[in-house]
């Protein structure tokens, strides 16, 4: 290693920083990591699992509690038609098997948040099993190019939220609109590697339920909770100890959490140490996993099937007896995100990933579809002006994809205007940021678009210059004013070229033709 080190290393000798550098990625390779989630997603009805109580999130402290919530004796759970529709809707989506025939199961642990003592589940008869789902993982800056993996379902399975306990210095309150509120938990296979597979999934996960509607995906609501299961070994060894980071609140976090636990159990095996199992939390503002509980103990949750529910019964066929029929749901299925992909790169081809990032981010993909509607525009450059000059332009102003005054037709109107060549690139930044400013010029205020090419673009003097005369008469002019690089270029120094032409640029304010004056130049310097 120091032999190979010190051959990279200039007259040999060792740097130190460089030194730890090598031996830790060679250190990293050593390992293999395996990550498996649990998802807790929040099924999108007005009431819940077992009662007529509402979800709302919003609502005062205790106000969407029904008798059964608060466990009040002699009350009765009545199953949720919706929840079980919406059930099957999101295992079919994640092409699980759907059981004709699932269960209900009580879980059975006390705390003062779930006051019937227990939860009502589907631990061991769950509604579907054996999914797969295939996705992308592409984040830009870490990965070169999207690549495509896939992860194993080991169960889909319906079950009711607890309440929230609210813990003061001197006193613990607890608020019970939260219980009952339907659950679907999903628990996927150790299939994934690293943070960046994992985040890569619950996005893909995310825009499925909003695609479908089963869940509002809202994490900072808690309508979905992520639960990693993290573990290192090293490679032709058995799986390591495994910990379990609970409630991860973010996308992003999930990568964080996933890659901070990675590399704390590998420090911890590297100095000869022993990971614990153990339930861990993630700080998300110290960027850290932190200690919760240790499981040493396995608690007994003494499963029992639920006395007072039914077996629940799917219809999966034309004929058949359930509460919901399978088929039927399956016909209602809208186009989901990988088939949006394929779409998006067949028939308007986009590059795999443009489509990636326009289907991981709802307002951009309807931004986009909504502009190219009935338009003649090339694909390509609709999304590179969306993802590269909008976004940018966005993030200056401090402003996400949802708050924005360009409606789909206006931001057609730019896309047009730079593909018929009537603006550059650099005015089609502009105008954008100026409409994202805010103009006072709206003359056509019923239609709600701006006549950028009138209003804004003209009167700005941003229009692009694509007469030869002017370009002719621009380039002599640039010649003229750097005669000492012209005799440069004509010397041989080819590479001077550039200056020429950047002067260009610089002089028609970026808007000339930059490819006419390419050969114009040309044309001009071989006289």
């Amino acid at each position: 290693m120091l032999k190979k080190l010190g051959s990279s290393l200039p007259n040999n000798r060792y740097s130190c920083s460089e030194v730890k550098r090598v031996f830790a990625k060679d250190s990293r390779t050593k390992w293999t990591s395996v990550v498996g989630l649990e998802v807790h997603a929040q099924i999108n009805t007005v009431s819940k699992l077992f009662s007529g109580a509402s979800t709302n999130f919003s609502s005062p402290v205790n106000t969407n509690v029904s008798l059964f919530d608060c466990a009040i004796p002699g009350t009765l759970p009545v199953l949720n038609k919706k929840c079980v529709e919406y059930g099957v809707l999101t295992a079919l989506a994640l092409n699980c098997q759907v059981s004709p025939v699932s269960m209900f199961d009580r879980k059975h642990y006390f705390y003062a948040d779930m006051p019937a003592g227990y939860q009502i589940t589907q631990q061991r008869y769950p509604l579907a099993t054996n999914g797969k789902l295939e996705f992308q993982v592409f984040t830009p800056g870490i990965h070169k190019a999207p690549y495509k993996t896939e992860v194993h379902i080991k169960q889909l399975q319906l079950e009711q939220d607890s309440g929230k306990s609210l813990h003061d210095v001197d006193r613990s309150l607890v608020d019970l609109n939260r219980a009952g509120v339907p659950l679907m938990e999903v628990v996927f296979e150790p299939d994934l590697k690293d943070g960046e597979e994992a985040a890569a999934l619950v996005k893909e996960l995310v825009t499925i339920l909003q695609r479908i509607g089963t869940c509002s995906c809202k994490m900072e609501e808690g309508a979905l909770r992520v639960d990693a299961n993290v573990s290192v070994h090293q490679k032709g060894e058995a799986l390591g100890t495994r910990a379990e980071i609970k409630n991860i609140g973010s996308v992003r976090g999930v990568a964080g959490a996933v890659k901070y636990e990675i590399e704390r159990q590998i420090q911890i095996k590297e100095s000869g140490g022993v990971v614990e199992n153990e339930t861990r939390a993630w700080d998300a503002s110290r960027k850290i996993t932190v200690a919760m509980r240790d499981k040493e103990q396995q608690q007994d949750y003494r499963y029992m099937p639920e006395p007072n529910l039914p077996p629940l019964h799917v219809a999966m066929g034309p004929v058949g007896h359930g509460c919901v029929n399978a088929d039927e749901l399956r016909q209602t299925m809208p186009e989901l995100p990988e088939q949006t992909r394929c779409r998006l790169r067949d028939s308007l081809g986009l590059t795999l990933e443009q489509s990636v990032i326009l289907v991981g981010d709802a307002a951009l993909l309807q931004l986009f579809e909504g502009a190219s509607r009935n338009r003649n525009l090339d694909g390509k450059l609709l999304a590179n002006l969306l993802i590269n000059d909008f976004l940018t332009t966005l993030h200056k102003m401090n402003l996400d994809p949802t708050q924005h005054t360009v409606d789909c037709e206006g931001f057609a109107e730019i896309a047009e205007l730079l593909q018929d060549g009537r603006i550059t690139r650099n005015t089609a930044k502009r105008v954008l940021e100026a409409v994202l400013q805010g103009t006072d010029k709206t003359p056509l205020e019923v239609a709600q678009i701006y006549i950028f090419d009138i209003y804004i673009v003209k009167e700005n003097d941003w229009m692009q210059i694509t007469d030869r005369g002017d370009l002719l008469k621009l380039c002599e002019e640039v010649l003229r004013e750097n005669e000492k690089v012209v005799k440069q270029y004509k010397a041989g120094k080819s590479k001077v070229f550039k200056a020429l032409m950047g002067c260009v640029a610089a002089k028609s304010k970026q808007r000339a033709d930059m490819a006419k004056c390419d050969a114009l130049l040309k044309e001009l310097l071989s006289k």
